[in-house]
């Protein structure tokens, strides 16, 4: 974990890149692993649209009405680490409305400020692949230190963003390497939230970059109830069940051992005639 150093900042928001509750999920589960205490929070008025993410109404212990507004807050163990793995701290809430690059650089300051020495940015997106494969995370930095030492991709990706990469890009620019952890969530099973298979899959990919075990048997009990409640859906499904099975095929040929990047560009292209998004025939 040399290039991400031993304080590390792992980043989810709920919104927009958190497809089936995959990365703040992941993020739950790591703050329910210990104790941690707040940071930084930052003043809701500059940042959300209350319209877009309302303030909720809650009694507190002693009967007394309360709001609860939106969010995003930087937290830090309780503890310090044993030095033998990285400290984790957190950046968690809800994707801002306004103001991205305001909101970035000011936790960025933070960051600069307590000596954290890299970030990783969890996302979910949905994809068109199977839910009964393994869950896919597409591993990447925009960091060439941090590609080499960690054997990470670089991302090629051009068009709209989230607040994660907008944060990926400030930290980067102040000097503190970043990795991003992306799970590919069944499009097919959108409304089936939150998807336990993929925070477990963010999980595992999380503790072999940082060595940070976290208790996860709860977590595969229900990823093999959510995988069995849509397997159930799906068999009631004849149509559903054939295009899940070409979802299989497909995924097959590309985690094939021989499996050539002309053989794997055929099937995908095959894959998307199939749906009528061809070459030549792409809906516009």
């Amino acid at each position: 974990m040399d290039a991400l150093g031993n304080r590390i900042v792992v980043v989810a928001f709920d919104g927009w890149n958190d497809a089936g509750e995959a990365a703040s999920g992941a993020v739950q589960a790591l703050r329910d692993r210990t104790d941690y205490e707040l940071v930084h929070s930052v003043d809701p008025e500059l940042y959300f649209d209350y319209q877009y993410t309302r303030p909720s109404s809650q009694m507190d212990a002693t009967g007394r009405r309360e709001l609860r507004w939106p969010e995003a807050a930087l937290w830090r163990p309780a503890e310090p680490a044993d030095g033998e793995h990285p400290e984790l701290w957190l950046l968690t809430g809800v994707e801002p409305a306004r103001t991205w690059q305001a909101f970035a650089n000011e936790f960025i300051d933070v960051a600069l400020r307590d000596d954290v020495t890299g970030f990783i940015l969890l996302g979910a997106m949905l994809s068109d692949v199977p839910h009964t494969r393994p869950i896919s995370i597409f591993s990447a930095s925009a960091n060439e230190q941090v590609r080499e030492t960690l054997d990470l991709e670089r991302s090629l990706y051009e068009g709209p963003v989230g607040i994660l990469s907008v944060l990926e890009h400030f930290a980067e620019r102040a000097g503190i390497p970043t990795a991003t952890l992306w799970a590919s969530i069944p499009h097919y099973v959108a409304s089936a939230t939150p998807s336990p298979k993929a925070t477990l899959a963010l999980l595992d990919r999380l503790e072999e970059l940082t060595g940070i075990d976290v208790p996860r048997t709860r977590l595969r009990t229900d990823a093999a109830t959510w995988e069995a409640s849509i397997d159930a859906a799906a068999a009631e499904d004849e149509e559903m069940t054939d295009y899940i099975h070409q979802l299989e095929r497909t995924r097959d040929t590309w985690d094939s051992p021989e499996a050539s990047g002309d053989a794997i560009a055929q099937a995908f292209e095959k894959y998307l005639r199939r749906r009528g998004e061809g070459p030549g025939d792409r809906k516009r």
